[in-house]
């Protein structure tokens, strides 16, 4: 599989994960499999501050790498790199970050079909409007699209200037947003959100529209999700259909040094009526 950023940066033709999907980057047992491969040939990648990034061999097979942006690689894989014809490259954190989100939705893409298209036309609009007038617009800032769906949030960050991450445990809806371009590859991850904190760094701004339908079944599901996500964000922003939902949130996500300003959303009566605001205090 040809990815051209992760390939671009490693210096190679194409390049195959050893990690079948980016949800699994943080197992170690992929610094054994990785071993395990007869190779001629190895390339260390770096960061700025000389931490490992990614290893990458080449065998019989091509070039094949793990990464380690969430895991660190084993004395034995970097012992088997100094015993190769090896190069050492450094990238920038955050420009392979995104190299290695675009290799595995693309993966996504290629691999898993599509939900069916779920987009209301007139939600575009109305979604801007409601985040514009609590943050405005954001200057290229940071945003993370948390349950992100097909899309349609990380669509409207977009057009107010923020730069979304968007993440969902849902690969058919992920692929429908990578198809229609809601969604852009290098900001989506295939995740669990309820453990979103093990793939992101804190950042200024989140959140997670049409959160729910919250009910007795899913209430636990949600109320970790959100939690992962009041402990990501500075300040968050959570939609859901119903005031008892609201209230739901305001109560898991009120802590010292956190308000959450509850308010009605009258324009949108179906996705986002209630909309529940995390600030510090």
């Amino acid at each position: 599989m040809t990815v051209t950023r992760a390939a671009d940066i490693l210096g190679v033709d194409a390049v195959w994960f050893v990690e079948p999907s980016f949800a699994e980057l943080p197992g170690p047992v992929y610094n054994t499999i990785l071993a395990d491969y007869e190779i001629d040939e190895g390339r260390l990648l770096l960061d700025g501050e000389e931490e490992p990034l990614a290893l990458a061999f080449h065998g019989a097979d091509g070039w094949i790498a793990g990464t380690f942006l969430f895991r660190k690689p084993s004395s034995n894989l970097i012992g088997q790199f100094e015993g190769t014809t090896g190069e050492i490259l450094q990238e920038d954190r955050a420009a392979w970050t995104a190299a290695v989100r675009e290799y595995f939705s693309m993966k996504l893409m290629a691999e898993v079909p599509p939900a069916m298209e779920d987009l209301n036309p007139d939600r575009r609009a109305i979604l801007r409007d409601l985040i514009a007038g609590i943050w405005g617009k954001a200057a290229g800032g940071i945003c993370l699209d948390c349950c992100c769906g097909s899309g349609v949030g990380s669509l409207v960050l977009r057009d107010l200037g923020f730069a979304p991450v968007s993440y969902d445990n849902d690969e058919t809806l992920l692929a429908r947003g990578l198809a229609e371009h809601r969604l852009l590859p290098e900001e989506t991850m295939w995740i669990d959100a309820r453990i979103a904190s093990r793939y992101l760094q804190p950042v200024p701004k989140g959140i997670a529209i049409m959160a729910g339908e919250i009910n007795d079944f899913s209430m636990e599901m949600w109320e970790r999700i959100l939690a992962e996500l009041f402990a990501i964000t500075r300040e968050a922003l959570v939609t859901v259909g119903t005031e008892k939902e609201a209230l739901l949130i305001r109560e898991w996500g009120s802590a010292p040094g956190r308000t959450i300003e509850i308010r009605e959303n009258p324009v949108d009566p179906i996705y986002d009526r209630w909309v529940c605001v995390a600030r510090p205090v």
